[in-house]
C-alpha cells in the first residue's frame, strides 16, 4: 500500500502528485498545488523503499510510461507532466 501525504485545501477531485524530493520543478508543483489551496495527496518516490517503491513506480508508469517528475494525476483521467503552472491552473479550474 502506498502511504501518500496529504495536503488540505479545496477539493478538486482526486489529485495526486508523484515527486522527487530533490526535484525543483517537483518543489515549484507543490508549492503552486498549495498556492492556489488545492487538496492533494503526494508521494516523494525517492524517498519510498522496497516493495512500496516498485508498487509507487507501476502507479506512475499507468499514467507517465516515461516514469519522469514531476507526474500530476488529476481524477485519474488528466495526467501533467512537469511543471506546467498554466495547464495546472487549467485542469483544477482555478
Amino acid at each position: 500500500m502506498i502511504h501518500f501525504e496529504h495536503v488540505e485545501g479545496k477539493d478538486k477531485g482526486e489529485v495526486t502528485l508523484f515527486a522527487l524530493s530533490t526535484c525543483v520543478w517537483c518543489k515549484r508543483t507543490k508549492k503552486l498545488l498549495s498556492d492556489l489551496n488545492i487538496s492533494y495527496n503526494y508521494v516523494f518516490v525517492d524517498l519510498v523503499e522496497g516493495e512500496e517503491k516498485e508498487e509507487v513506480v507501476e502507479k506512475v508508469k499507468e499514467h507517465n510510461p516515461r516514469c519522469s517528475y514531476p507526474t500530476l494525476v488529476i481524477n485519474n483521467e488528466t495526467c501533467i507532466v512537469g511543471f506546467k503552472k498554466d495547464q495546472i491552473i487549467e485542469s483544477l479550474g482555478d
